[in-house]
């Protein structure tokens, strides 16, 4: 595996996201991209929130953003802003997002290299499947990483940088109606665009196109069980996976204090939407 050839040791963290704390995600994230030069090995984050519409940095020039945002609200999903990608990605409580961060100073990573050690991840993590990757154009936020079954998207993958580190962020459609995900997302591009040319070249989205892992695997399946198996991968792979010592770190008052300053920064950016 590409990650255990530079790592011997991994360490793992999941943070579930109350309900109106959404902006506690990217925070996080945020966060870690700092703290992982300093811990000097790799992080992976695991995360949920309750159903919520993560918007790009696209979104938000929508000639019609307040009826595009009132259309999600009608499906019952929260909405707020990241500081990373362009387009929408629907998150939920069967959605798991998945982020592993490196520490960039002596052993940079490459962007195509970045994007196969998640692909590899997932692949090894479920070897039953023949995962490709290209861009399933009709899904909600295509790239030429999203991951794939039969034609049918199941995961997207986006990366972040500083001169110091790095990180690599999946999400992964575990269970839950993605019929009903790629509608609402379908319903906000239309109220969005308000039959206004779309110069924005947001997505025409097909909610066939894309589907989970439960439906694939014609069995029940959780977000609890895949984190599990993914960090199986990794010790399988000969790495040592633990928490403590990033929990050691997260209970410092200057890792504290960061935290509180990157939800700030993602607090000032919420207004741009209203």
């Amino acid at each position: 595996m590409i990650i255990s050839e530079n790592f011997e040791s991994i360490q793992t963290i999941n943070t579930p996201i109350k309900q109106g704390d959404n902006l506690a995600a990217f925070a996080y994230t945020n966060s870690f991209l700092n703290l992982v030069s300093d811990l000097n090995q790799p992080i992976l984050h695991f995360w949920t929130t309750h159903p919520c519409l993560i918007l790009g940095l696209k979104d938000k020039r929508l000639p019609h953003l307040a009826d595009g945002l009132a259309s999600v609200k009608q499906d019952g999903y929260d909405y707020f802003l990241r500081n990373s990608g362009g387009l929408a990605v629907v998150s939920d409580g069967g959605i798991l997002n998945v982020s592993i961060f490196l520490p960039q100073a002596s052993n940079r990573v490459s962007v195509d290299h970045a994007y196969q050690i998640m692909e590899e991840l997932i692949s090894q993590t479920f070897p039953e499947l023949k995962i490709d990757h290209y861009e399933i154009e009709h899904s909600y936020c295509p790239g030429d990483y999203d991951l794939s079954v039969n034609g049918q998207k199941i995961a997207g993958i986006s990366q972040r940088r500083t001169p110091n580190a790095l990180t690599i962020m999946l999400y992964l459609s575990v269970t839950g109606n993605q019929g009903f995900r790629g509608e609402m997302v379908k319903r906000f591009y239309d109220k969005g665009l308000g039959g206004e040319p779309n110069d924005l070249d947001v997505p025409e989205v097909w909610p066939e196109t894309m589907t989970t892992l439960e439906d694939l695997y014609r069995t029940p399946m959780t977000t609890a069980d895949v984190r599990q198996k993914m960090t199986q991968t990794l010790q399988t792979a000969g790495m040592r996976a633990s928490s403590a010592k990033i929990e050691t770190f997260m209970a410092e008052a200057n890792y504290q204090a960061q935290f509180d300053k990157e939800y700030a920064k993602m607090q000032k950016r919420q207004p741009t939407l209203n």
